[in-house]
């Protein structure tokens, strides 16, 4: 009877331990080492018997609405030629996952918890403009909270196609959408809303880094609906990034060396036209702008579907360098060997010298070697005596009012029997040559005068012409680039 009672009691002691050892594994299948993990229990509880392939609703009827944000971090690189752009964001999205739900109070009031992303539903929302695989860091852990919501913070390195517009390069502002969407689902599956106002979307830039060579204006965000077959409709979700580029350095070292070398040509014009240094001068000008255009040649972004207005400037100031040598040569040829030059016609001499002084208030310049017009007095008397009269080697007649033969008869002195010996003969015929020499020469010299004072005005009048093309080209390419930075 005793033994009996005693195997009873052993049963009786056997059946609790099992009652415990079953109770204990009911509450949590880990046993050992995890057997007090509360996180441990929390992860097993949520994923018996989870089905991460199928979307997280009870009701099929329920769109699971993700909720997306976008903060720039960093622009990294805008390629103008191949149109794309690469940044990098810190990309924010959260949803409603009725599966993942637990009571705190059962887990040591634990309320989120860390799960691998691979063992949960992750929404297929994608960029549109991805062209490329950026370098992003792998976050392998999505944060869940008691209540369902699973919040999937990760950086990105997005490499999208952009439009970009490169006239008014160094003074643009570029605009560059990033579209989230689903790739598969339509709206009926999953819809997409912000997780912030748009207005603290458009403010924020907390978090960009702001020394680089573009600014962050703002972002912009646009939600849309669209079908493609008018049957099956998507939700969309595009942000536009306005960035702007700061200009100061290709102000210093492209706008500065082109506008000194620009002034240093307009300086050019104050020497002499007459000398050949202003032509020496502008050649070297010019081949130091050519020189220029080849340095700054890789820093110009090139695009094959336009050109940016700053590659126009470097072309026109090119071309305005060479109207100024041309016209540098066209006045030196004018003043250069005027003594082989035909006299100036006389509509060339009204226009220039009577009528383009007077409309444009040009001064004259004052009549070079104005002793020259002055004739010797003794070639003076030569003209006022004729040949046929004037035998004498004095050329003048005796105070009297007699001939010479006159007062050689009153003297008493015979008349010589040659009145032109053949001696006076020569030295009358070399006068006569000196005569016409200089006379020749007074006309060559007059030519050139006045030809030099065409060349002058000339020179006057078409420096202000260069000069009003370069002012007004400046002052309109000025006021764009002044226009699109402040704008």
């Amino acid at each position: 009877m005793r033994a009996s009672s005693a195997w009873t009691a052993l049963l009786l002691l056997f059946i609790q331990g099992a009652t415990r050892a079953c109770t204990v594994k009911k509450s949590g299948s880990s046993t050992g080492r995890f057997a007090n993990a509360t996180l441990v229990r929390l992860s097993e509880f949520l994923s018996a018997g989870y089905k991460k392939g199928v979307r997280p609703v009870k009701d099929w009827r329920t769109s699971t609405i993700v909720a997306i944000d976008l903060m720039v971090y960093s622009i990294l690189n805008v390629d103008e030629k191949n149109q794309v752009l690469t940044t990098y964001v810190w990309y924010r999205q959260s949803w409603t996952d009725e599966f993942l739900v637990w009571n705190p109070e059962d887990f040591d009031e634990v309320k989120q918890v860390s799960l691998p992303t691979a063992n949960v539903w992750v929404p297929d929302i994608l960029i549109n403009e991805f062209v490329d695989v950026g370098k992003s860091p792998d976050i392998p852990y999505v944060y869940v909270t008691h209540d369902g919501l699973v919040r999937n913070y990760k950086p990105i390195q997005v490499v999208t196609a952009c439009t970009l517009n490169i006239y008014n390069f160094p003074f643009d502002v570029q605009k560059c959408s990033l579209t989230f969407q689903s790739w598969l689902h339509t709206i009926d599956d999953i819809n997409i809303t912000l997780m912030r106002s748009p207005e603290e979307l458009r403010e924020d830039k907390s978090v960009f880094m702001n020394q680089g060579e573009w600014e962050l204006l703002h972002i912009l965000s646009n939600y849309k609906i669209f079908s493609v077959d008018n049957d099956d409709y998507y939700a969309e979700m595009k942000f536009h990034v306005v960035i702007r580029r700061r200009p100061l350095f290709y102000t210093v070292n492209l706008l500065l060396p082109s506008m000194f070398l620009m002034v240093m040509d307009i300086v050019g014009f104050y020497l002499p036209p007459d000398s050949g240094e202003r032509v020496s001068f502008k050649i070297t000008l010019l081949l130091g702008y050519s020189v220029f255009l080849i340095i700054v040649s890789d820093t110009l972004p090139a695009t094959a579907i336009g050109t940016p207005l700053i590659g126009v400037y470097f072309v026109v100031c090119m071309a305005l360098l060479v109207i100024s040598l041309t016209e540098t040569v066209l006045i030196v040829r004018l003043v250069h060997k005027q003594d082989l030059q035909p006299p100036v016609p006389p509509w060339l001499k009204y226009l220039i010298l009577e009528r383009a002084p007077m409309l444009f208030c040009i001064h004259r310049k004052p009549r070079l070697c104005s002793n020259l017009t002055s004739q010797p007095p003794d070639l003076e008397l030569y003209k006022e005596s004729s040949y046929g009269t004037a035998q004498c080697p004095l050329h003048h007649t005796c105070e009297g009012g007699g001939s010479l033969e006159g007062v050689l008869l009153g003297l008493g002195r015979p008349l010589p029997r040659d009145p032109t010996p053949p001696v006076m003969d020569n030295i009358l015929q070399e006068v006569t040559a000196i005569r016409h020499f200089l006379e020749k020469r007074d006309r060559c010299r007059e030519v050139a005068k006045e030809w030099l004072q065409v060349g002058y005005v000339l020179d006057v009048l078409l420096f202000r012409v260069y000069l009003v093309a370069v002012v007004a080209y400046s002052i309109t390419l000025g006021t764009l680039w002044s226009v699109w930075q402040v704008a």
